[in-house]
Order: structure tokens, then C-alpha cells, then sequence
């Protein structure tokens, strides 16, 4: 049974309310959103039905995000003390019931605070309740503090700047400011007391300018904007400003102040920042530790290493360049950790055959760029991976061949990316039992990447495929790359 009916339509047909006692039910039905919005909680009125047995919702407010604890508007809707003892103990007592956890008839688990809501001579016509969805955090009793503060003075939830001016919560944690139209202190929620003794040592003042206070609020005042956010810094706390203005009858009469406290947030973006930069420095450092290993074997291999032993100095040489490669590709991206792994596979793929100096291959360049970025370790896995595979068709595949193509192919599925190194030189081996190279490629694939391996002939050439798990974020168009020089 839900009704379009107004609160006094709904008071008249099913309460015995008279039209004073709905007069007081209008006054704070006319401060249920501004309620709604500054607690981001489900606001509602019940009063008694005629015969007192059950109450009825003649009024609600929702935030305006729309974050509704409710499928539908209850307004009109019964509400029955099997599952609202605690409203029905406030209509019977007159007293509050604060942070008290109910299901709700959707069987959603709330905090739930109820007051009375007195008519003239104290009696009570009404219940005002708030109610805040706890469904996710009924088994993280820690989180729930916060709420517990933000409710804690809900008793008191009521206070009036004059006989018809709005009604101001207590009930949030925020600092809140009520201010006239001549910008004077008219009233401070308990947060906002306590946030100017922290800052300043002393009382906040009714009746005070509130530029005394907060001073850089002087220019927002002027602006003719209903709603304004700015981020602000006090000594060295930072905030976020909210400007609220209030009209009544298209007059102006007050604008409210609230400061929420970003101090923590910002130091963790600040901690953040400071990790970052010791990523970077490590990563720079392990850069020129390779390199300088990197050198040394270039040296090692001009003096004195035996002609039967360079290719295998070649080739350790080469590992290292590739492990090399994730990090100058790192340190000259953006971002902390993460490498375009098809600039990675162009640069080694060149490396390798630049460092071959074999002038009878020849190796086209084919490729379509895509950004399938990953994190470093698993980008050092496929490096020593692409680097086996590629050395391994520049040295085996084009023997007999004057010239040569290697491809490399990326295409990602279902959250898996499969690569492939495709090449049209003499075909895979039959025996590659001694290959110490697609050992480290089975090994890299097994373990770091947790893949799967397989290498086949073709005609011709041979076909080497590596299947491994992507994150959901890793986003790759269909890739074809080759490599050459």
C-alpha cells in the first residue's frame, strides 16, 4: 500500500493527529532531505495509526545519490512492531533508542536511532527515525565506529536557529557550521567545536564572524553558487570545504559550512608517493647492476675467453640484457612497475640480432602495437623467455637460409594471454633434450608464469606457444609482432 498522498493527507485518513499536531509533522517533514544528505542515511516519520496497534510511514527522504536502503518508497506503507519494537517503544515511552540494529521488512541489517517527536504539551505525535545500511560490515564490529560517533548524539538531533528556520542534525561527524545571512556563527555541531580547539586552542563562539575562524571562506561566501567543494589546507591538516546555501521563500537565510577531514588520506597519497619514488630508485639500481655485469662479460669475452666459448658468454650476455630491458622500460614509462611487454619483445628481439653479426639473415619487422602492460616480475619471465625463443631461431632456424622471419603474436581470451613465436626457418628438432635454452623456457613458463608450454614444426618453420593467466585489468586488442633487423 504505497501512497502519492502528502504527510497531512496521509495523518488526517489513518492517525488521529489533529491539524496542530500535523503542522509539527510538516515543520520537520521539510528538513527529512537535508537530513538525508548530510548522514547519507534513510530518514523516515511514523506516527500511531487510529488504533494504535501499528504505525504508518507519512513521510521518508532518501540521499540524494540515491544509496536507498529500500527497493521502493515505503511512504503509507505500515510499519508493524514485530519488526520495529524500537519505534513502537518511543511511541509508547517518549524515549530514544539509539544505535539499535533491526532488520528491516526487506531484510536488510541496519543501525537504527529513533526520537520522539512531541506535540504541544509534550505529547508525543511521531517517531523521527535514521536508519543506515550495515549489511556488509555486521562481522567487522570495528568499522562500526565511526557510525557509532556519527550517531551517538541523535537525542539531540533537533536544534532551531529561530521559531521557522531549519532544524540542524548533531548526528554527523563532519565539522558543520550554520551561519546567518551577515556570514555569523548561528550554530557548530560538536565536531566543529572540537576541530577549532584542536587547531586554535579555543571555543568556537556563537554570534562570531565566521571568517575568524575560517578565514579563506570569505571568497566562497561571495560566489552566488548554491553548492560548493574546494579542498583546503589549516596549518597542517587538510579539508574538504562544502558551501551549502539555504533559502527560504527565494530568500536567503543561512549557508552551511562542513569540513571533512582528508589529513589521513592525504598522507597516505603522500606515503604513496615516497614508494613510488624508492620503486624507481631500486628499479635504476638494478639496471646498472646488470649493466655493469653486462660489461664485465663484454670484457671477460675480449680477453681471453676461448672462440669455442663466446657463443655461450653471447649468450648469458643476452639474458642479462633482456632482464636489463624491463627496467630501462620501466624507468622511462610512467608508471611504478608495469612494462609494455610488446616494447619489450621489439627491443630484445633487435638486441639479439644486432649481437648476432650474422649478415646472411635477414629479419622482417611486422607489427601492430597494443598496450598489454605487465608488472615486472612477470615481465623479466617472458624477457628470458622471448629472449630463448628468438636466440633460439636466429641460431637453428636460417642455417641453410640466406634470409629468415621471425613473428611474434599476442591474443588474449577469457583472461589467458597466449604468445606465439612463429618462424619459417628449417623446422624444430626432433632431439632438444640437451637444449639448456627451452629448459629455461619450460621452467619460466611452469613456475614464475604458471603456463603452459608446447613448441610444434610447421611447414615451414616452427611454432613455439606460451599460454599464462592475465589480471582482469590487463587489456590487449589482438597483437601481431616481429621482430628483426
Amino acid at each position: 500500500m504505497v501512497h502519492t498522498k502528502s504527510a497531512r493527507e496521509i495523518c488526517r485518513t489513518y492517525t488521529q493527529l489533529n491539524d496542530e499536531d500535523i503542522d509539527e509533522i510538516e515543520k520537520i517533514e521539510s528538513n527529512l532531505q537535508l537530513i538525508a544528505d548530510l548522514n547519507q542515511a534513510n530518514i523516515f516519520i511514523d506516527c500511531p495509526t487510529r488504533e494504535l496497534k501499528h504505525a504508518i510511514v507519512v513521510a521518508e527522504a532518501v540521499p540524494s545519490n540515491g544509496n536507498s536502503l529500500y527497493d521502493r518508497p515505503v511512504t503509507g506503507e505500515f510499519a508493524y512492531e514485530a519488526f520495529e519494537p524500537a519505534v513502537f517503544f518511543t511511541l509508547r515511552t517518549g524515549k530514544q533508542m539509539i544505535l539499535n540494529r533491526a532488520l528491516t521488512q526487506e531484510g536488510k541489517m541496519v543501525k537504527q536511532s529513533v526520537v520522539p517527536i512531541n506535540g504541544k504539551g509534550g505529547k508525543i505525535i511521531g517517531s523521527l527515525i535514521m536508519e543506515k545500511d550495515i549489511t556488509e560490515q555486521v562481522e567487522e564490529e570495528d568499522k562500526m565506529k565511526a557510525l557509532s560517533k556519527a550517531t551517538a548524539t541523535l537525542g539531540d538531533i533537533m536544534i532551531r536557529m529561530t521559531q521557522n528556520d531549519p532544524i540542524v542534525p548533531e548526528i554527523i561527524e563532519e565539522a558543520l557550521f550554520y551561519i546567518d545571512e551577515n556570514d555569523d556563527i548561528v550554530y557548530v555541531n560538536p565536531s566543529a567545536m572540537n576541530l577549532i580547539y584542536e587547531i586554535y586552542g579555543s571555543k568556537c563562539k556563537v554570534g562570531t564572524p565566521i571568517t575568524e575562524y575560517l578565514p579563506f571562506v570569505e571568497d566562497l561566501l561571495s560566489l552566488p553558487e548554491a553548492l560548493l567543494m574546494r579542498e583546503i589546507q589549516i596549518k597542517s591538516r587538510f579539508f574538504q570545504l562544502k558551501k551549502i546555501s539555504l533559502n527560504h521563500n527565494n530568500n536567503a537565510s543561512g549557508t552551511f559550512i562542513i569540513l571533512h577531514d582528508l589529513t589521513e588520506l592525504k598522507e597516505k597519497e603522500r606515503q604513496l608517493v615516497v614508494k613510488s619514488v624508492a620503486i624507481r630508485e631500486i628499479h635504476h639500481r638494478v639496471k646498472n647492476n646488470l649493466q655493469t655485469v653486462a660489461s664485465l662479460l663484454r670484457l671477460q669475452m675480449r680477453n681471453g675467453v676461448p672462440e669455442e666459448s663466446k657463443p655461450h658468454f653471447q649468450k648469458s650476455l643476452n639474458r642479462i640484457l633482456s632482464i636489463a630491458a624491463v627496467y630501462e622500460l620501466i624507468l622511462s614509462g610512467s608508471s611504478a612497475d608495469d612494462v609494455n611487454v610488446l616494447n619489450l619483445v621489439e627491443k630484445i628481439a633487435r638486441m639479439i640480432v644486432h649481437n648476432d653479426h650474422q649478415t646472411d639473415i635477414t629479419l622482417q619487422i611486422n607489427y601492430e602495437k597494443s598496450n598489454l602492460q605487465l608488472p615486472s616480475h612477470k615481465a623479466v619471465s617472458i624477457a628470458l623467455i622471448i629472449n630463448e625463443l628468438i636466440q633460439n631461431c636466429v641460431k637453428h632456424a636460417f642455417k641453410d637460409n640466406i634470409q629468415g622471419r621471425i613473428q611474434v603474436d599476442f591474443e588474449k581470451s577469457d583472461n589467458k594471454i597466449e604468445m606465439k613465436v612463429i618462424d619459417n626457418g628449417i623446422g624444430y628438432p626432433e632431439d632438444t633434450s640437451t637444449s639448456f635454452g627451452l629448459d629455461i623456457v619450460k621452467m619460466m613458463v611452469e613456475y614464475d608464469l604458471e603456463g603452459e608450454f608446447s613448441i610444434q614444426r610447421k611447414q615451414p618453420g616452427t611454432v613455439a606457444t606460451v599460454i599464462f593467466q592475465s589480471k582482469e585489468n590487463h587489456h590487449v586488442e589482438q597483437a601481431h609482432y616481429g621482430s628483426g633487423g
